[in-house]
């Protein structure tokens, strides 16, 4: 009986935000999700917890669901390090990852294929980029000739060396994300088809000099649906075995940062350049549909306010634009608590705030008892200021990935003040601390898109307010780019800077 395929399973994930002061270390990954060996393999088995406070189940699941249906598959787990999206990795912290994959794929013995989640969008200081780096790190250990399937984000950036690196990838196919697990799973798929030679993949993709555009970019709505419905009309071809979008993370920093567009076929390299050309163009299109106008605090705070039946029937959840910690923020922007005090007088509101030093401040302090201290305009002083908080402490709680948090009454207010990244996406970020969403008028988030999965329960009206932040949209304008790049600049074609991207 031959023996089983051997199958590496290995993550490293992190969002970067280049505009962020802050930096990422390796203990931004231990706090968050960092699970090794055995445990990763009871993770991602059935019924396992793949990234527990995360998600049940991810990418590597899904390469894991595909190796059981295959059957004869043994996975070989290394390591999964996901850090909550934050500043770029301090160099020490790459180079620790990267010899965590060395060494554990040298441990590993003799090996038949790897499967690999990335986001994309990591940026590292000094190293224009690190994802292909890993790759190039895996190509060292294992060769050339092995077949490595990678998992992005479709907000990573796509470059030539990462293609190189591993052609076979596949990047989500929603946003708000929810189907990591169903593309480890397709990945999958064609990792164990290609080490058995039933398919023979063959790439080609295309770089797009455009940084915004798509409207909302959610895929269920109008402008991004089509699009994301013909790519899953030409994977009905038996012939094609993916096709990838990629918007792009703005605040990153990489020089030819853009949209970009990726097919895989099987064997059928003129179909494939053909499909790229097409999906590129499609995506091109939609590059003068521009976001929503974000309203002010003020306006939004209005619009609660006017909204009494759905406040008696849940929350108006309000997500800060400008202070995204989902993207990369560090979570102290004060001017939506700012307003809320000048203008949100009668309404019950929760709102996350990041502040190590209110934390230690108020720990020792015995829950009922009045507080007075100075919040915020600790990490990032040019951008915000401290502020002056009366209150009464109501309560206190120690947890992994966000360390200390204590919950402070301030007039209408419930302010929850958090050691590490605030990263406000789900009810059970206000529900742990003793708060039930379903009881405020209104809810602050720190998140693009993922919090409208999970508050959908609570939330009657959703608004995105535009503050002042490094995740504006408009904070595009401070990356430097090599090429001239939609819509900072007015380029008519996307194939002439293509080319030179891609070096065709």
């Amino acid at each position: 009986m031959p023996r089983p395929l051997r199958i590496a399973l290995v993550r490293i994930n992190q969002e970067s935000n280049a505009l962020s002061p802050l930096r990422t270390t390796l203990a931004d990954f231990r706090t968050t999700h960092f699970v090794e060996g055995a445990a990763l393999l009871a993770g991602v088995a059935e019924g396992g917890v793949e990234a527990e406070g995360f998600l049940k189940n991810a990418e590597l699941s899904g390469f894991a669901a595909a190796a059981r249906a295959r059957g004869a598959v043994e996975l070989v787990p290394l390591f999964s390090a996901w850090a909550v999206p934050g500043g770029p990795l301090t160099a020490e912290t790459h180079e620790a990852l990267k010899a965590m994959l060395i060494k554990g794929l040298q441990e590993a013995g003799a090996l038949d294929g790897v499967a690999l989640s990335l986001h994309g969008a990591m940026g590292v200081e000094g190293v224009p980029d690190p994802e292909a780096d890993y790759l190039a790190a895996i190509r060292g250990v294992v060769g050339d000739s092995l077949p490595v399937a990678v998992t992005y984000d479709l907000h990573g950036n796509l470059t030539p060396a990462k293609v190189t690196g591993s052609p076979l990838l596949f990047a989500y196919r929603t946003n708000p994300h929810r189907d990591h697990a169903r593309i480890g799973e397709r990945a999958g798929r064609v990792l164990l088809d290609t080490i058995d030679g039933e398919v023979h993949p063959v790439a080609a993709w295309r770089s797009l000099p455009m940084v915004l555009g798509g409207g909302t970019t959610v895929d269920f709505l109008p402008t991004m649906r089509p699009l994301f419905r013909h790519m899953k009309k030409l994977e009905r071809d038996p012939r094609v075995l993916g096709c990838s979008l990629f918007m792009c993370h703005i605040w990153n920093d990489h020089p030819h940062l853009g949209w970009a567009v990726h097919v895989l076929t099987d064997g059928d390299g003129p179909l494939a350049e053909r499909l790229a050309d097409e999906l590129a163009e499609r995506a091109w299109a939609v590059r003068t549909v521009e976001p929503p106008r974000f309203p002010t605090v003020e306006e939004a705070i209005g619009r609660a306010r006017k909204a009494r039946l759905r406040r008696r029937l849940g929350a108006v959840c309000m997500s800060d634009v400008s202070d995204v910690v989902a993207a990369g923020a560090p979570g102290e922007n004060h001017r939506i608590l700012e307003a809320l005090r000048t203008h949100g007088q009668g309404l019950l509101a929760y709102v996350p705030f990041r502040d190590a030093a209110a934390v230690a401040t108020l720990w020792d302090v015995e829950v009922g008892q009045p507080v007075r201290f100075s919040l915020g305009g600790r990490l990032h002083p040019e951008q915000n200021q401290a502020l002056p908080v009366e209150g009464t402490l109501r309560f206190k709680r120690e947890s992994l990935a966000l360390g200390r948090q204590v919950v402070v009454e301030s007039g209408d207010v419930r302010l929850v003040i958090t050691e590490g990244p605030p990263i406000a996406m789900k009810p059970e970020f206000y529900l742990e601390v003793g708060l039930n969403p379903a009881k405020a008028d209104i809810v602050v988030v720190k998140s693009f898109f993922p919090w409208l999965i999970y508050f959908a329960r609570y939330s009657r009206m959703n608004l995105w307010v535009q503050t002042e932040g490094i995740t504006d949209l408009d904070a595009v304008r401070r990356i430097s780019f090599a090429d001239p790049v939609f819509p900072i600049d007015d380029v008519d074609d996307w194939r002439a800077i293509d080319r030179q991207r891609r070096g065709a």
